[in-house]
């Protein structure tokens, strides 16, 4: 049995939930999330006790895989509309900043041009000074996604340190050839 799989979630206050055939919603204070599982696992709701419970029909290799994904999926929603998530960037260099023009998020960090990034539906981004940038958002998936690909534009390189990272990211650094 899957020990992610089998572990039971408990659902906040504030937070409702319902199953309709194979879509479940997930409906809490900063949001609405709806997401169809697949017909191999049935998932349950414990008005009682505040759970919710996955469970899988079959012991074969696709159905077990899948069982402690969709908890953990479902287990991400819960989160995500009663606290949502965040994901802090950092930006370091000289002349490296961020700034927001509306729905775009642009980048100067080092290029002959500025990157314009268009913020999906459903993110929030502020830029609180010109070298820190907050993503925000009830779905995981997205601010993660959109973390991912705003610090792919610059990755942080090992001899100084510039570039786009994670706050808390530690960079490995390298010593360079006066090292020697």
């Amino acid at each position: 049995m899957s020990r992610i799989g089998k572990k039971p979630i408990t659902i906040p206050a504030g937070v409702k939930v319902n199953i309709a055939s194979q879509e479940i919603t997930v409906e809490g204070k900063l949001g609405k999330l709806v997401w169809c599982h697949r017909p191999e696992l049935t998932i349950t709701v414990d008005e009682d006790s505040k759970e919710i419970l996955v469970g899988r029909h079959s012991e074969n290799r696709e159905s077990r895989a899948l069982h402690g994904l969709t908890r953990a999926l479902v287990q991400n929603m819960v989160v995500g509309v009663s606290e949502g998530y965040e994901k802090r960037l950092e930006i370091h260099g000289v002349g490296y900043l961020a700034a927001l023009d509306g729905n775009t998020l642009q980048l100067r960090v080092g290029f002959a041009n500025e990157i314009h990034k268009t913020i999906p539906a459903g993110v929030e981004v502020t830029c609180p000074d010109q070298t820190h940038v907050v993503i925000k958002g009830i779905d995981k998936q997205k601010v993660g996604q959109f973390a991912a690909e705003a610090r792919a534009v610059r990755k942080p390189e090992p001899y100084k340190g510039k570039g786009i990272h994670y706050e808390g990211e530690q960079i490995r650094r390298k010593a360079g050839k006066a090292a020697k």
